[in-house]
């Protein structure tokens, strides 16, 4: 449980409510709990608490985008996907009870119950320490991260389609290292084309220094300024 906390930079008054938000309904199931003893409800409330703090800084960062952008944009945020690589950031997989069934079939991986975990911890950070706990670990976990995407351009597709024009040419993304404490860490990575190290990225995230060392080899072929 420390370790976790490390991780998304937030102690617990309540340690229970962690570890309701960590307890699958299979992990409850199966030692004797009803579901209201598992993190369903939770995800119920960390769903509303992260719609409200998304929607308020899209609302107020974009003035002049209309409602229906502003809907879609917030609904690539927050969707299963997206929150279950914010989940693998933090490794919130690593921490999670689940019953002998679901921790055979690696439960822990699957983006529906990443995801949902994520936003039952987002419901217990609320509970524990208020709105302004809960908004401040959207804004670091969700928020940052999602824009890396939806504002910056793909890096890693525009490098991905230039390779491809030559089909013996092969590129892969290579994790050489990370730095810094558990709830703020920097990820390196090296882009190799066939044997050959063309690039390398930083980022707060493994998918950020993948896109900034994808940037860095566009900029070396002369395609970004």
């Amino acid at each position: 449980m420390r370790k976790l906390e490390e991780n998304i930079g937030y102690i617990f008054e309540n340690p229970s409510l962690l570890e309701e938000a960590l307890t699958h309904s299979s992990y409850a199931n199966e030692h004797g709990k009803t579901r209201v003893d598992c993190n369903e409800r939770l995800e119920f409330l960390g769903d509303a608490v992260l719609s409200v703090v998304v929607a308020e800084h899209l609302f107020l960062v974009n003035p002049d985008v209309e409602e229906g952008e502003l809907t879609k944009t917030r609904s690539s945020m927050v969707c299963e996907g997206a929150l279950a690589e914010f989940a693998r950031d933090i490794h919130l997989g690593e921490y999670m009870y689940l019953g002998k069934g679901e921790t055979k079939n690696r439960g822990n991986e699957r983006d529906s119950i990443l995801s949902d975990c994520f936003e039952a911890l987002i419901a217990a950070i609320y509970l524990d320490g208020g709105f302004r706990a809960a908004e401040k670990f959207i804004h670091r976990h969700v928020l940052q991260e999602a824009e890396v995407v939806e504002l910056s351009r793909d890096y890693k597709t525009e490098l991905q389609e230039v390779v491809q024009q030559n089909p013996e040419e092969r590129i892969r993304y290579v994790h050489t290292g990370e730095s810094g404490p558990d709830h703020d860490k920097t990820f390196e990575v090296e882009i190799w084309l066939n044997s050959n190290v063309i690039a390398r990225g930083a980022g707060r995230s493994k998918k950020q220094a993948e896109q900034n060392a994808a940037c860095e080899a566009l900029k070396l072929m002369g395609l970004v300024t």
